[in-house]
């Protein structure tokens, strides 16, 4: 039942990319062999810094499988209450975009949500969040050039050659953040060998299975790299996508025109 669970999971978080599929009726899911390993997370409480340095990117651990969400520091009562687990029953980092000291001397963290609408954000009590990690990673997506690019603070490790989305759906742009990694047996299945899930959704495919949810994944068809073939995915020739095995849960995606 596990394996069911996990498949599931996938045919929703995957749901805007699995080709050949409709918005009537999704592609069967594909057998994952789970989370990636390098993907466990095992967090301990650390107190946060007394102020973010300028420059540098962190994404906040929430501290409990739910935590209340407010629309801005200081509302008395939290907007809604948010789920922090992804698909692999992790705590995904949220990645951070400001922070305040209220009157009251109670510090807040605004968090980019792994919700629709693409962007939305809401801040996060201190109390809530178990520890802040500095990502030093970052992906860049160019839909001109259909290239990504992997940094490490200011150096280029990796420059891809990328598949995007189709003319009819296109990858959505913005910058959203690595929430769940997902690793496949077969590399002939419509993920690849490896899938990086979003923060983000397609704007197009909205009663898509998961909201149509977008991923960076890999293929087997080395034809894929440089054409507009996806439902809005960002796919990478199996053999290039080991290059980004190790990239970290939290790690900023920016996809741009």
């Amino acid at each position: 039942m596990r394996w069911i669970r996990r498949g599931l999971a996938l045919a929703i978080l995957l749901g805007a990319c699995s080709p050949g599929a409709s918005s009537e009726q999704a592609s069967p899911p594909p057998t994952a062999a789970g989370p990636d390993p390098s993907a466990a997370l095992a967090y301990a409480f650390e107190p946060l810094p007394e102020a973010l340095p300028e420059g540098v990117t962190f994404a906040a651990v929430p501290a409990a499988r739910y935590v209340p969400m407010f629309d801005e520091p200081e509302a008395e009562r939290p907007a809604f209450v948010f789920g922090t687990r992804n698909w692999s029953g992790q705590r995904a980092p949220l990645l951070v975009v400001d922070d305040r000291v209220d009157g009251s001397g109670t510090r807040w963290l605004e968090v980019h949500l792994p919700v629709r609408p693409n962007g939305r954000t809401a801040w996060i009590r201190e109390d809530d969040v178990e520890r802040l990690l500095e990502r030093e990673e970052r992906i860049v997506v160019d839909l001109s050039s259909r290239t990504l690019r992997y940094f490490r603070g200011d150096e280029l490790v990796h420059r891809l050659r990328v598949g995007i989305g189709a003319a009819a759906t296109p990858s959505a742009t913005g910058t959203f953040s690595v929430w769940v990694k997902m690793r496949f047996d077969d590399p002939g299945g419509p993920y690849g060998i490896l899938a990086l899930g979003l923060s983000g959704f397609s704007r197009v495919l909205k009663d898509w299975p998961g909201g149509g949810r977008l991923a960076i994944h890999g293929t087997d068809d080395p034809a894929d790299r440089g054409r507009d073939v996806s439902h809005g995915c960002i796919r990478v020739y199996n053999p290039e996508l080991r290059l980004l095995r190790d990239v970290p849960l939290g790690t900023p995606v920016t996809i741009r025109g």
